[in-house]
This record gives C-alpha cells, structure tokens and sequence, in this order.
C-alpha cells in the first residue's frame, strides 16, 4: 500500500465496506430545518432521512455493514429494524469523536476492514452511487467526498490499517484535503452529496428522488399550510415537484 497523503492506488484488495453513520438525539438534530418544516416535523424528517440513508447504505454491494453511532433510543431501534448496527456514542464529545469511535467499533470485528463515514441526512442516497464512490476511494488511504454546497463534507473514508481521522464541522472539505485525504471528483454522484440541512436542500433531495420514509413524511406534511411538493409519479417512484404555496 502506498504511504498515507501520496495521491496513488492503493495495490491491496479494498474489501467489503463498514459504514459509521453518526446520528444526533433527533430532538436536536436537524436545527436549521426546524425553520421551514416547523419543530414538530423536524425531529421525525431527520429519522426519515436517517432511515433512507441507512436503507441505501444497506442495500449497496459494496457495503458489509452499517455502524450507526447514536444515543437516541428510538432512532436506534428503527435504524436497527433495517439491519443497522447500533452502538452508544461513548465518547460524547462531538460528531468527529463519535465517528472515530464508530470506525474502532467496526474494526472490533473486522480489523482489516476499509471504514467510511457517512452522513446521516442524504435522502435520496442512491446505492449505486455509493458503489461508484466507495471504489473510488478504495484506490486510497483516505479518500473524501464534498457536499453540494462544496464547504463541507458528506463521505470519508479509510482503507484498512489506517485511521479515519475526521474533521467534519464547518469547512470540512478544506480540512479533509489539507489532512492528506484524496477528493473524490467522480461526476453523477449527486445523491451522496446531497445532505439535506434546510427547506431548500430538501426540496432539491425530492426533485431528485428520495427513499419511501421522506417521501412518505414529505408528502403528509405537505397537508398543512406549507405545500412543498405534489408527487409526479405514483406511489413508489421516489420522483416529485414543487408545488406553489397556498
């Protein structure tokens, strides 16, 4: 294996995947959506998206298992249901501290194991996609996809025998290249970068399709004063469109 920062492939077999997904208590996750889907309808979205990411992950050929770092019970029975596995964030000292913690966890069982982290809030998570970052960066040591916006960061991954390393919050993606780890610049992934944050963020998650659990939720809370979306297809097609506001 080449040495860790040295932008070359990595000659090892990548391996299944373990995936950390750190998850907050979901009655302060999710702040920023609070404003455009009201606080009662924040808590149950960021589940949902918890829910459609981890389904996804799941669902991905290259992916092993699914660590789901949280200390929320009932986020972690649902997440679990999925075939999630659930550990406490022991540290509790922040998402970069849970995340290594999660990565420690998962090489518990499996110690040559390449770890990534993953967002918890990409709805429309599409499991090729992932297939199609995760051997990207199986070329690497450390490898780390930007979000949308381009500041911060929604993937970053490890190759086995070398350590995470994460410094999400903020600016991530600077901090991400400045530690040695390799971006990921494959085009047509767009459903693992798109991190859901605010009203607009979801609105564009819809338009490109999310998993049923915010589709579902999206489209109930659209009953209410506020209309986000009408659905283009029927029930199933994961696709919808913006609808003007009453």
């Amino acid at each position: 294996m080449v040495t860790e920062g040295e932008i070359a492939t990595n000659t090892d077999p990548a391996g299944p995947w373990s995936l950390v997904v750190p998850l907050k208590p979901l009655a302060r996750a999710k702040s920023r959506l609070g404003r455009a889907a009201g606080e009662l309808a924040r808590p149950r979205l960021a589940l949902a998206f918890a829910q459609d990411t981890v389904a996804a992950a799941l669902s991905c050929s290259r992916v092993r298992d699914v660590v789901v770092v949280t200390d929320d019970a009932a986020a972690g029975a649902a997440l679990s249901a999925l075939g999630a596995r659930i550990v406490p964030d022991v540290p509790a000292a922040g998402l970069n501290a849970a995340l290594a913690y999660g990565a420690r966890s998962a090489r518990a069982l499996a110690p040559a194991v390449p770890v990534a982290a993953l967002n918890a809030d990409l709805p429309a998570l599409r499991a090729g996609e992932l297939a199609r970052v995760l051997d990207f960066a199986s070329a690497f040591p450390r490898a780390f996809l930007r979000d949308a916006a381009g500041i911060g960061t929604t993937f970053l991954s490890c190759a086995g025998g070398t350590e995470l390393r994460p410094v999400f919050g903020g600016p991530s993606a600077a901090r991400h290249l400045a530690s040695g780890a390799v971006e990921i610049s494959l085009p047509g992934v767009e459903s693992v970068r798109r991190d859901v944050d605010t009203g607009e963020d979801l609105e564009v998650a819809l338009a490109l399709g999310t998993g049923p659990h915010t589709e579902r939720l999206a489209l109930a809370l659209a009953l209410g004063p506020r209309v986000w979306i009408k659905p283009d297809q029927g029930a199933g097609s994961g696709a919808c469109s913006r609808k003007a506001e009453d």
